[in-house]
């Protein structure tokens, strides 16, 4: 079972919840820490450290001597990654998704890749949990792929918390997707009340079975 936790605004007890409930339950359990700008569940579980492993992305490299400057890569890049200018066109890493797409594009096999790292994956132990964590790098903005990395680490034979980052935009959708179920955490407010109808209608558009918890309501 995959249980995502998410809420649309900070500071709703999100991550309380998520810890309060992998430490409760009286099996072994995986939590994923998934706000990778901002991981604070190791704050409540101490442990000890097992692995850490780098996670990166693939990124063009331009070879002159085949470019023909016909911008096919450019008209291709939908991040705007590739200008292609003359001389010679120029890469922008921190625009590139690492979707691959302008290696295909380009007729004269100029393009090809090398590896940009974006952070990196963490994974401790904690009495009956497994924490497992990504820390995204410093001037780095590409969250959804280091999100796939520590969801690439589920063991299906495990119960699967997921504390997934707050908000309604692109790192929640890669945070809740595939769970079997959703819990949307909210505070008795204006502002929480607002914040949790967006995230409402985020796990309708994916389909996804939700509840909600009204967190600090006596």
């Amino acid at each position: 079972m995959i249980l995502a936790i998410a809420s649309g605004k900070g500071g709703t007890g999100k991550t309380t919840l998520a810890v309060n409930l992998a430490k409760t339950w009286n099996v072994p359990v995986q939590l994923l820490d998934c706000d990778v700008e901002e991981p604070n569940a190791h704050l409540f579980l101490p442990g000890e450290l097992r692995d850490r492993s780098e996670v990166s992305i693939p990124v063009p490299v331009i070879d002159p001597a085949r470019c023909d400057l016909c911008g096919e890569c450019g008209k291709f890049c939908q991040y705007h990654a590739i200008a292609a200018v003359k001389p010679s066109p120029i890469v922008f890493p921190e625009l590139c998704h690492g979707c691959g797409g302008c290696v295909l594009a380009c007729r004269r096999k100029a393009i090809s890749e090398k590896q940009r790292r974006i952070g990196v994956v963490e994974t401790m132990e904690s009495g009956n949990v497994t924490l497992i964590q990504g820390k995204l790098d410093v001037g780095v903005s590409l969250v959804p792929p280091l999100i796939r990395a520590v969801k690439s680490r589920i063991d299906s034979g495990h119960p699967t918390i997921i504390d997934a980052p707050p908000g309604t935009s692109c790192p929640v959708v890669a945070s809740v997707r595939g769970a079997d179920y959703v819990l949307l955490v909210t505070e008795p407010t204006p502002f929480g009340l607002h914040d949790l109808t967006l995230a409402v209608d985020l796990v309708r558009e994916l389909a996804l079975p939700f509840g909600v918890v009204v967190n600090r309501a006596g």
